[in-house]
C-alpha cells in the first residue's frame, strides 16, 4: 500500500514540477499534448535511474551519495526530453535549473506528503486493525 502512495505522490509531484519549470523557466517548453508522455517517462526514468545512480555513487564516490537525487533528477530530464513533442529544454540556465527546481520540488513534497499524510493514515489503520485484534 505505502509503494503505491509513493508512485501516485511522485506523479503528481512530477506533474506539479513539470508545470512549474514550463511557467518560470524561459528554456523549458511542455508540450500539452505530451505531457502525460513527459510526465510518464520522467517518473519511469527517476524510479529506474535512482538506484542505478546511487549505487554508483555508493561505489565509486560514497561522499558525493546525497546529490542522487539531483543527478537522477537531470538523467530523468534528459530522457524525457528525447521523446518528441513533450518537453525540451535549451540553454544552460533552463539545463542548471531545471532539475534544481524539480528535485526540490520533488524531494521536499515527496517527504511532507509521506510524512505527515500517509504516515498518519497508515499508523492509523494499523492501530484500528489492533484494537479491533484485541476485542
Amino acid at each position: 500500500m505505502r509503494f503505491l502512495f509513493q508512485i501516485l505522490t511522485q506523479i503528481v509531484l512530477g506533474a506539479i514540477a513539470l508545470i512549474v519549470i514550463h511557467f518560470t523557466l524561459p528554456g523549458v517548453t511542455l508540450h500539452v499534448a505530451g505531457f502525460f508522455v513527459a510526465l510518464g517517462v520522467f517518473t519511469l526514468a527517476h524510479a529506474l535511474l535512482g538506484p542505478f545512480v546511487l549505487n554508483i555513487a555508493q561505489r565509486y564516490a560514497a561522499p558525493l551519495a546525497g546529490g542522487v537525487g539531483l543527478v537522477a533528477t537531470v538523467l530523468a530530464l534528459w530522457v524525457a526530453t528525447l521523446f518528441p513533442n513533450g518537453i525540451q529544454i535549451q540553454g544552460l540556465d533552463s539545463w542548471v535549473l531545471a532539475p534544481i527546481i524539480v528535485w526540490v520540488i520533488t524531494a521536499l513534497g515527496g517527504w511532507i506528503i509521506m510524512a505527515f499524510v500517509v504516515d498518519k493514515r497508515l499508523k492509523r489503520r494499523a492501530a484500528a486493525k489492533l484494537m479491533g485484534a484485541k476485542h
